[in-house]
């Protein structure tokens, strides 16, 4: 059953040097919500923006003053920008909560309500020498399309934040950070079945589908808002064994069902654009196996033949 979702994404850089840092911090807040206004001509389900928006141009004395509680200025100002385009909105920034400070990306729900929060759980050595406290696990929130995980910057060279996601069933993950990450978005993607949006300063923010695929990618100068709708009931099968059912599928249901192939990886993302049939009952209907459940039997096989089994 089709679960169409429109994402956007916001790359941006500092908005010019001011003369304080609370002057800065206002004027990399507006040059965001600017900017997010601009991605809501788009009509988008959800908008994420880049890693700590207000830090741009500060140095690491202004941590104090850049932190914010859940209901600082920073958040009141995407609240108003959620409401007024009944949007989910991504809002990374340092908070303060219970005396400690994190970097967080912070879920604004279609009526500006605090959803979820995420502290990175892995900030990089000069964060934590500059009193930025480490998150403890992962967050996969549940939205009115899906199932949204998050991850920021330097998560990304680290596999348990990915496992934690997929162990959660997020569908797709925003990532958040100062660097555009590249091939490891990709490697996530694929390895994790679900799609990642990325929002990075300037260039080579990007959409990516289950198969590790690159849907748009930005442009500092020419595209720095990503947008593209996506249909979240999929799932990723590997052709062993399911192959041969795939006429049969296109068969009964046609241009309904989508399957997108990758024959060097062995692997296919099905996609239901059907009004009252999901990818998991035609799983169920033709016998087919996910890639993960696949995987999981192949082992459960060899462990038995390691202990001597039938």
């Amino acid at each position: 059953m089709a679960r169409y979702v429109r994402v956007a994404t916001v790359s941006s850089r500092q908005a010019g040097v001011e003369d304080s840092p609370e002057c800065q911090i206002a004027a990399n807040r507006e040059r965001q919500r600017a900017l997010v206004e601009r991605a809501c001509l788009d009509k988008p389900d959800i908008v994420c923006m880049t890693e700590v928006i207000t830090w741009y141009g500060l140095g690491q004395s202004c941590l104090p003053v850049a932190a914010e509680p859940l209901d600082g200025p920073t958040i009141r100002t995407f609240a108003e920008v959620a409401r007024r385009h009944h949007c989910y909105v991504i809002v990374p920034i340092f908070t303060v909560e219970d005396g400690k400070t994190y970097n967080s990306q912070v879920l604004l729900d279609r009526k500006g309500n605090v959803s979820s929060v995420y502290h990175k759980i892995h900030p990089t050595i000069s964060e934590m020498e500059m009193g930025v406290t480490p998150g403890i696990g992962t967050v996969v929130a549940d939205t009115d399309f899906g199932r949204v995980g998050f991850a920021i910057c330097y998560d990304l060279n680290f596999r348990d934040v990915a496992e934690g996601n997929r162990a959660q069933d997020a569908e797709i993950v925003f990532f958040s950070s100062m660097y555009a990450g590249g091939l490891q978005l990709s490697i996530w993607a694929h390895d994790f079945s679900f799609f990642i949006a990325s929002a990075t300063p300037g260039s080579e923010s990007r959409i990516v589908d289950p198969l590790g695929r690159s849907l748009i990618e930005s442009d500092a100068v020419y595209q720095p808002i990503n947008v593209r709708t996506i249909n979240l009931d999929y799932q990723v099968l590997h052709l062993d064994y399911n192959h041969a059912k795939l006429g049969a599928i296109k068969e009964q249901y046609g241009a309904g069902v989508e399957m997108d192939v990758t024959r060097p990886e062995a692997v296919f993302c099905m996609y239901s654009h059907l009004e009252d049939t999901t990818c998991a009952e035609i799983i169920r209907r033709f016998g087919l196996e996910t890639r993960a459940a696949y995987f999981r039997r192949a082992n459960r096989a060899r462990t038995a033949m390691l202990n001597g089994e039938k």
